[in-house]
C-alpha cells in the first residue's frame, strides 16, 4: 500500500473516474518504440531498442511487441540471411513465428479449429522451434529463446514433463521471471491437460516462494480467474465468491504490489488490472477499488479479454460494480 501512496493515490476511498483508456503498450515507450519500427520494417531500430535492455532487464514484452506485429514475417528473413551468425535475428524470426503460428489458430477452442489451420500453426511452430533452439544453443544464458519454446511447446502438445524441462530451463536464467511463470500457469491449467490442483499448486509455490514485492503475486490471482472460466454458470460465481478464494488474494496482494518492495521491472500496470478483475468477480469491492484507482483508468488487454472482446468495456463494467 505504501507504494501505491506513492503514486499518488487515495487507498480505500473513491477519488475520481478517469475515462478508461486501453494501454496498448502497458505504459512503456520502449515498447511502443519497438512497435513502431516493426511496423516500419526497420530492423535498425528495432534491434537498437533490444539491444538497449538486456536479458538480465527482462526485454521479452519489447521481443514480443515485435513479433506479435504482423508483417514482420515479410522481412525478418533477410535479416537472418544478411546476419546468419547473430543471434538476436534469429530470435526475432523465431517468435514471430510462435505469434504468427497461434494466429494462425485462432482462440477458439480446438474443436472449433479446421484442419488446415491446425496445419499451418504446427508448420510454423515447427520452424519457431528451430530457430530458438539454436539461439538457445549460441546464448546460453538467454532467458527469451526458453520463454519462447514454452509457448511454442504447448501449441505442440510436447507433453507435461518436456514442458517442465523447458520451464526449469527458463527459471535457472531468471529464477522470477514473471513471463516465464505466466507460461507454465497456462501449461499446468486443466485445459492444457494440467489440472486446477496442479494450477493453484504452482502459483502459490512461485508466489509466496518469492521475495516480498513480488510480481509473481500475480499468479494467485490469475490462477483463480482461469479457475472461474473453467466452471459453469453458477458454480463458477459460487467459487470466485467462497472465503478461501478471497483470503488467497488478499494474501497475493499483501506479498505483491501492496508491499512497500514492489518494484516490477515490467508489467505493473497488468498486474494492478489482473488483481481489479480478480477482486472484482470475487465480491470484494474495496480491494478492487483500490486497483482501479491505481490503474488511473489505464486498461491492458489482459485479463480483461476473457470477459468481452471489449476490454475497456469489461473494466468500465467491473469498475462501475466496485463503486456501489
Amino acid at each position: 500500500m505504501a507504494l501505491l501512496r506513492e503514486w499518488g493515490l487515495t487507498l480505500g476511498k473513491w477519488t475520481g473516474r478517469p475515462a478508461p483508456v486501453l494501454e496498448r503498450d502497458s505504459g512503456d515507450p520502449e515498447v511502443t518504440r519497438a512497435r513502431e519500427a516493426a511496423e516500419a520494417g526497420d530492423w535498425t531500430a528495432v534491434r537498437a531498442v533490444l539491444e538497449a535492455r538486456p536479458e538480465s532487464a527482462d526485454r521479452t514484452e519489447l521481443l514480443m511487441a515485435v513479433a506479435d506485429t504482423a508483417g514482420v514475417e515479410r522481412w525478418i528473413g533477410r535479416v537472418v540471411e544478411a546476419e546468419p551468425d547473430a543471434p538476436l535475428p534469429k530470435l526475432v524470426a523465431g517468435l514471430r513465428q510462435v505469434s504468427w503460428g497461434w494466429e494462425a489458430r485462432s482462440a477458439l477452442r480446438a474443436r472449433h479449429v479446421s484442419r488446415e489451420q491446425f496445419e499451418v500453426f504446427h508448420e510454423r511452430l515447427r520452424t519457431a522451434e528451430t530457430l530458438l533452439y539454436e539461439v538457445a544453443e549460441r546464448e546460453p544464458s538467454w532467458v527469451s529463446p526458453w520463454y519462447g519454446l514454452q509457448m511454442s511447446g504447448r501449441g505442440l502438445e510436447v507433453g507435461q514433463v518436456t514442458a517442465r524441462r523447458r520451464f526449469e530451463a527458463a527459471v535457472r536464467r531468471d529464477p522470477h521471471h514473471p513471463g516465464v511463470h505466466r507460461q507454465q500457469l497456462q501449461q499446468v491449467c486443466a485445459k492444457w491437460g494440467g489440472s486446477h490442483e496442479e494450477m493453484h499448486a504452482f502459483a502459490r509455490e512461485a508466489a509466496f516462494g518469492a521475495p516480498a514485492g513480488t510480481p509473481l503475486g500475480q499468479l494467485v490471482a490469475l490462477a483463480h480467474v482461469e479457475h472461474w472460466l473453467d466452471l459453469e454458470s453458477g458454480p463458477d460465481a459460487a467459487y470466485m465468491g467462497g472465503p478461501r478464494v478471497a483470503e488467497e488474494l488478499h494474501r497475493a496482494a499483501d506479498h505483491s504490489y501492496r508491499h512497500p518492495d514492489f518494484a516490477p521491472r515490467t508489467g505493473r500496470l497488468e498486474i494492478l488490472n489482473t488483481f481489479a478483475m480478480a477482486f472484482s468477480l470475487a465480491g470484494e469491492r474495496d480491494a478492487a477499488r483500490e486497483c482501479f484507482e491505481a490503474t488511473g483508468g489505464r486498461v491492458t488487454e489482459f485479463p480483461w479479454q476473457y470477459l468481452d472482446n471489449d476490454p475497456v468495456a469489461a473494466y468500465r463494467t467491473q469498475r462501475s460494480a466496485a463503486r456501489r
